[in-house]
């Protein structure tokens, strides 16, 4: 059962981050503060919910939540300051937005660099322990497969509105087929090395 809180009742935030095993597009971060008293029966890790379940909640969170905000950071970027550090700035971008600010930070995993003054915890499987941290999995979740959806429409050949950048066999014969777009981090090994791509 999630935990409604780590330290604080008011002004804890959760965050998360998705996407950052793709091959292609941003990864996505969210963070939030739920009010005391929020509960939902469905919630959970993002991973452990359908397709459905996530986008029938993701209404439900923002509508209750005290204050969310969601960040991208682009392949390029990703390229150039690596995945671990990407994924961390989008937390940051997306802290950044949250009115109130939060007074304590809950962040899924164990690697995250201080944010400003304000003090934090690493915590491990924190989206199956946390409410917050299971909400912001689920907004960066659904946020991050939205676009991914969006960009289908322009690369339909990947398949993105399936596999959503992942490294399914389906994207990597694609890739070996038709090359790389923009929205792919060519920092990534794309393909197996007997099939490596010049750019």
């Amino acid at each position: 059962m999630l935990k409604p809180y780590h330290r604080l009742r008011s002004f804890e935030a959760g965050t998360d981050e998705a996407g950052r095993g793709c091959l292609a597009g941003p990864v996505t971060a969210a963070a939030l503060i739920l009010p005391e008293g929020f509960g939902h029966s469905m919630l959970n890790d993002s991973k452990q919910l359908s397709h459905g379940k996530r986008n029938l909640l993701r209404p439900i969170i923002e509508d209750q939540c005290t204050t969310f905000a969601v960040a991208h950071i682009w392949p390029e970027e990703i390229d150039k300051i690596n995945i671990l550090n990407a994924s961390i700035t989008a937390m940051h971008r997306a802290i950044d937005q949250l009115a109130p600010h939060p007074e304590f930070i809950i962040v899924d995993g164990n690697r995250f660099k201080p944010y400003k003054a304000i003090p934090h915890e690493c915590i491990i499987k924190g989206d199956g322990k946390y409410m917050s941290i299971a909400a912001a999995s689920v907004l960066a979740k659904t946020y991050r497969d939205t676009y991914m959806e969006k960009l289908h429409e322009e690369y339909p050949m990947y398949n993105w509105k399936k596999n959503k950048g992942y490294p399914t066999k389906e994207h990597r014969e694609a890739i070996r087929k038709y090359g790389i777009t923009k929205y792919h981090r060519k920092s990534f090994r794309l393909l197996p090395e007997q099939l490596q791509l010049k750019f």
